[in-house]
């Protein structure tokens, strides 16, 4: 806890942290009022739309956002977001109140919603490294993604609670509230949190675009390597998400409670995960680190298999636990190898990588599952999950990690001036 309370003490990085947790507490509050809103008016079929908002513009956001996150003011960025948010979410307590609200509204702001959700998911890991001393950046890592696990868990259920004592329309008041004092958190950060410094040379426009983005990420096998496997590492994790609603239905007395209590499991044990390794010290052997936790992790998905409640229930606790830490280590490479003129879209680009494998292995745990090939799919995903973590533990079982400008040292010349 030592490194926690030492990178807490940074002030910028104590508000850009408070902003955040706030942020994504209020977005979990906030979806499931949504949600609660849809299922009410429209029912299951209203539901499946809402989530298409919410999810699929999330690349289309990646790919105009990311670069803006270069090129003006990320402190701009952030509070004209959340004060633009902030209306949005607004407007549905006030068509609620004038007795104007529909449908299209609700679609209409999580589409909003999904749109720009990338600017602080990648913004705030792109601006972490000017708040932060090296040294600091494993424990700020932690504590990012410990925020992000503490709104899966807290954030629907405050969400629920707030909904039975003020009404949804009120939640969604609330959420505006959230917006608003993100943004005065983030105004109160001293750090200029501008646009990154322009290259020296001329080589601004060799940099500019996405191209020398993807250029460098090919370029450089640790970012390529972590990209990658992190997403079919995310696939296995979406085809987890069709799984457990299945399990729960068909082979477990069609009980809500039990899917409650799977999915309240596996957060849990990911913000554990995420406390656990924020602490630990940057090493060497981080990629090593990484490719024996996929290994394991992945292997537990056997576990999957025998569709036991209490063998499933221990699958998650340590399957979250194990891949918590991953992202963690991971973080802190991704930051560390990225310049600072390409962090935003460097960020922007492989988190929404990452994040858009999540339904192609839900799409994949649905085919398996309707064809009845539950056995198939638990070693698809382990497969899937496992198997890249081989391949990081033979490229890097001897080359070593470092922090500061020891970092790029090994990186190929074409990553910066292609």
């Amino acid at each position: 806890m030592k490194a926690y309370v030492a990178v807490l003490r940074i002030t910028d990085y104590r508000l850009l942290w408070t902003a955040l947790t706030i942020n994504l507490l209020g977005d979990g509050a906030t979806y499931t009022a949504l949600a609660w809103i849809t299922v009410d008016r429209a029912g299951a079929g209203g539901l499946g739309v809402l989530g298409v908002c919410l999810t699929l513009p999330v690349i289309v956001g990646g790919a105009v956002i990311g670069p803006l996150l270069d090129r003006f003011s990320r402190r701009k960025l952030f509070i004209y977001d959340s004060v633009f948010r902030a209306a949005v979410v607004a407007m549905i307590p006030l068509a609620h109140a004038l007795g104007w609200l529909a449908m299209w509204q609700l679609y209409t702001v999580a589409l909003i919603y999904g749109l720009l959700k990338i600017i602080p998911l990648a913004g705030t890991p792109a601006v972490i490294p000017e708040l932060v001393p090296e040294s600091e950046l494993q424990a700020a890592m932690g504590l990012e993604s410990t925020a992000m696990g503490a709104a899966n868990v807290a954030g629907p259920a405050i969400g629920a609670l707030l909904i039975t004592l003020i009404g949804s329309s009120n939640v969604l008041l609330l959420d505006a509230a959230s917006y608003l004092l993100f943004a005065f958190l983030i105004s109160r950060i001293s750090a200029p949190l501008d646009r990154p410094a322009p290259v020296e040379d001329g080589a601004a426009k060799r940099v500019s675009g996405w191209t020398p983005v993807f250029d460098m990420i090919v370029h450089d096998k640790f970012l390529l390597l972590l990209t990658l496997s992190f997403a079919l590492f995310n696939m296995a994790a979406g085809a987890l998400l069709v799984v457990l609603p299945w399990l729960a239905k068909f082979e477990f007395s069609n009980s809500p409670g039990v899917l409650g209590l799977l999915l309240a499991l596996f957060a849990a044990a990911e913000l554990v995960g995420s406390l656990v390794s924020g602490a630990l010290k940057t090493s060497e052997k981080q990629m090593l680190r990484i490719g024996q936790l996929q290994i394991v992790t992945g292997g537990l998905f056997l576990l999957l298999g025998p569709r036991n409640l209490a063998v499933i229930s221990l699958a998650l606790i340590l399957i979250g636990v194990l891949s918590a830490p991953m992202t963690v280590l991971g973080g802190v490479v991704r930051m560390t190898r990225t310049p600072a003129e390409m962090r935003g879209r460097a960020m922007t680009l492989m988190r929404t990588t990452m994040a858009g494998s999540l339904p192609v292995g839900a799409a994949l745990g649905g085919i398996l599952l309707s064809g009845s090939h539950y056995t198939g799919l638990v070693v698809v995903m382990t497969i899937l999950a496992a198997s890249p973590g081989f391949l990081t533990v033979l490229i890097f079982r001897n080359v070593p990690f470092r922090l500061g400008v020891n970092a790029l040292v090994d990186r190929q010349p074409a990553a910066v001036e292609s």
